[in-house]
């Protein structure tokens, strides 16, 4: 699955019982574990990674995936995304429509663990964070976006409190690591690694009993 395709378009994948509506930032991460686990239950439709950079999308597009999944008669339909940075709409989407989502502000909490991440939240304050797809999509997400593709003395304006880069990992993968150091270096921060696994995502997945 290329990681590019997701950036612009919709994943779909599984013919299981219960309709996961997912970030396509996540389907990297999904499909792993259903693999892993032999997971069979889940129906995944990822929207556009994308949406990230218009997060007051995220809530209508997510609406409409419900009642799509809804209307084709799916009883049980999950949404693995935080809020996103939609200031709590997509929480009142999610409840109108009867619908769990995943708990967390975002996928770095989700990941790390929300009340890890949480702890930690005065000392990183002045943190960027990566995942692996944004590891991997650094360029797409962060450097084109903010122009500093264009203009490169724009770094030091949109980061100036920002003093690290913290990548945390979901795979032990060398070159997603190094893709990680190469953007904290673009960036001018320090660089850390904490390797997180699967977090709080591979709970949310599994099939309920």
């Amino acid at each position: 699955m290329d990681d590019a395709t997701l950036t612009h378009q919709g994943v779909q994948s599984g013919q299981g019982s219960v309709l996961l509506i997912a970030c396509g930032a996540l389907s990297r991460e999904i499909v792993a574990l259903q693999r892993l686990n032999g997971w069979d239950h889940l129906t995944l439709r990822c929207l556009p990674a994308i949406l990230h950079n218009s997060p007051e999308k995220i809530p209508d597009e997510v609406r409409q995936a419900i009642r799509v999944g809804k209307a084709e008669g799916f009883e049980h339909i999950r949404v693995a995304y935080a809020d996103c940075g939609t200031g709590g709409l997509l929480d009142t989407v999610c409840e109108a429509e009867g619908v769990p989502r995943i708990e967390g502000p975002h996928c770095y909490a989700f990941f790390d663990g929300l009340e890890a991440f949480a702890a930690r939240a005065d000392e990183e304050i002045g943190a960027f964070f990566l995942t692996d797809f944004l590891a991997k999509q650094f360029d797409a997400f962060v450097t084109q976006p903010l122009g500093l593709d264009r203009h490169p003395e724009l770094r030091d304006m949109y980061f100036a409190h920002y003093d690290r880069l913290v990548y945390l990992a979901q795979s032990d993968d060398a070159a997603l690591t190094e893709a990680a150091r190469a953007a904290a270096v673009k960036l001018g921060l320090r660089f850390e690694r904490r390797f997180t696994g699967f977090g709080a995502l591979e709970p949310f997945l599994a099939p309920q009993t």
